[in-house]
């Protein structure tokens, strides 16, 4: 996938040593002597003739042979295609070498996995003056020349050329891509009749076979075989992170490759690799083809993708905020603020409300709500039904368009002054009203110390997060904390919910209340 460090090819030793020889000659030594020992003959035994031998062989050809991949290969192989791209230096202009943003999800995602610099499988290759020239995988979904590669393979490219798997060139245009998924469709100019492949309409499993084919170090149509490892995976990536792992090598110049099942059908795009070495250890991710086939749809229709939103900061129930709320189950999303103006905030959810289902079918997580709004159309009508209060309750919205950026600023509080409120020992919190830290507002009680080995610095409490609720009631002071601490231990509850924000984003933490 992203560029990875050069490496040298090693020849492949033998892994048969003397010994085994040994060992496996002696094996087929003693069949030998079985057979000439049960020979009908008390003469010298033909062994090749021998009715024991005839036997034995004609029983092995009964045996069902391991069936290969090379019928599929054949059929599906010509649809897979080589990417080469040139673009500017950014080196030059710049002086990054990485394809995307600074500080986005794939960016952080390839410094942490890819190679040395952070360039994703595919995408660093030769320099010339001014030029960077990378290389990637994709395929055909279409004879007219439509195909599919990743976003980072052609990001920023000033030139585009395929090669098909008979030999030819192409150039090639890019007709729309889509960062938060990393999906890119090209379109072949010149040339009909390609050879395609069909992305499938099957759910994956566990443990099925799986092929990948691309581009891998520039060595042109290359197959690797495994089976799908896990899917569902988040990799930290974005909102939308969905990946199916599998074990099939890919490395550098696999990008944007298909993974096809044993039908011949394209299940997922490979788009990144787990990769501490720089090189395949067998942990790749694809995207699905649910997910191709509605980014792809929209690409080619209007060349950008548009996704439905509801405007809120979301966040997981976890075991903690679940006992903290009375759920019996840490499922559903936990809306942590709602943005002003948003659809959410118009139809009148609010900071605290769990959201457990969207049209009817639950919300397992998080991530899951985040994927299931954005695989919907701005405009159109939903269903959700909240946990309000304790309290279910049914909210219908109209979905707002997605917008393209997140505008997020660092609050500075500043001096935090001397006023300290007091300490709150049990959670290692040191607090003071938010009206007494310059910069920190009017709302809350400001964090302005964390015992480095207390429940709070376990869940993440910093100096300068704003304590804005505690079990759903605002507060001013640590008196008003330790109260609802004492509330929630008299219900027999073991944690309580704070709502905190930490600069422009609000999160829910579940605090231990123990007794003692």
């Amino acid at each position: 996938m992203t560029d990875l460090p050069s490496s040298h090819f090693k020849p492949v030793r033998s892994g048969v040593t003397a010994r085994r020889f040994a060992l496996m000659a002696s094996v087929v030594a003693g069949v030998g002597v079985a057979v000439y020992g049960f020979s009908p003959s008390a003469d010298k035994a033909d062994f090749f003739t021998s009715p024991a031998y005839a036997q034995v062989n004609a029983d092995v050809s009964k045996v069902a042979q391991p069936i290969g991949f090379a019928d599929i290969v054949e059929r599906v192989k010509p649809s897979v295609i080589s990417v080469k791209i040139r673009m500017k230096d950014r080196a030059v202009a710049g002086g990054d070498d990485s394809p995307f943003q600074p500080g986005s999800p794939m960016e952080r995602f390839f410094r942490r996995f890819g190679g040395p610099d952070g360039m994703p499988p595919g995408m660093r290759g030769r320099r010339g003056p001014g030029l960077v020239t990378g290389q990637g995988s994709g395929f055909f979904i279409s004879a007219d020349g439509y195909a599919v590669t990743n976003n980072h393979v052609v990001d920023g490219a000033e030139k585009v050329e395929v090669t098909t798997d008979d030999g030819k060139t192409y150039t090639a245009k890019v007709i729309g891509a889509d960062p938060r998924t990393d999906i890119a469709l090209i379109k072949v100019e010149g040339g009909s009749g390609f050879p395609f492949a069909k992305l499938s309409d099957d759910k994956v499993r566990i443990g099925d076979w799986v092929l990948a084919v691309g581009n891998p170090f520039g060595l042109g149509g290359s197959v690797t075989a495994g089976i799908v490892s896990a899917s569902g995976r988040d990799i930290g990536t974005g909102p939308y992170d969905d990946f199916i792992q599998i074990d099939a090598p890919v490395n550098k110049g696999n990008s944007g490759g298909p993974a096809f099942n044993m039908k011949g059908d394209v299940i997922g795009v490979n788009t990144a690799i787990y990769s501490p070495s720089g090189g395949s250890v067998g942990i790749a991710f694809s995207i699905p083809a649910n997910t191709v086939k509605s980014v792809v749809a929209q690409l080619k229709d209007k060349g950008s993708v548009s996704r439905g939103w509801i405007g809120v900061q979301i966040q997981p129930v976890t075991s903690d905020i679940a006992d903290s709320l009375g759920l019996k189950k840490a499922e559903g999303a936990l809306v942590a603020e709602p943005q002003a103006n948003s659809p959410a905030a118009k139809a009148g959810i609010q900071s605290g409300d769990v959201i457990t289902t969207v049209n009817g079918d639950p919300v397992k997580d998080a991530r899951e709500l985040a994927r299931t709004i954005g695989s919907l159309a701005p405009g159109t009508s939903i269903k959700l039904n909240i946990l309000h209060k304790g309290k279910d309750k049914v909210v219908n919205l109209t979905l707002g368009t997605l917008p393209d950026t997140v505008e997020a600023r660092a609050d500075h509080y500043g001096d935090r002054g001397s006023s300290h409120d007091n300490d709150i020992p049990r959670l290692g919190l040191t607090v003071a009203p938010a009206g007494s830290v310059a910069g920190a507002g009017a709302e809350g009680v400001v964090v302005v110390d964390v015992d480095p080995k207390s429940p709070a610095a376990d869940r993440g409490f910093r100096e300068g997060d704003v304590i804005l609720e505690v079990a759903g009631k605002s507060v001013s002071s640590s008196a008003d904390i330790r109260e609802a601490i004492k509330a929630a231990r008299a219900e027999d509850k073991n944690s309580v919910l704070m709502r905190v924000r930490t600069g422009s984003t609000a999160r829910f933490v579940a605090m231990p209340v123990a007794k003692g």
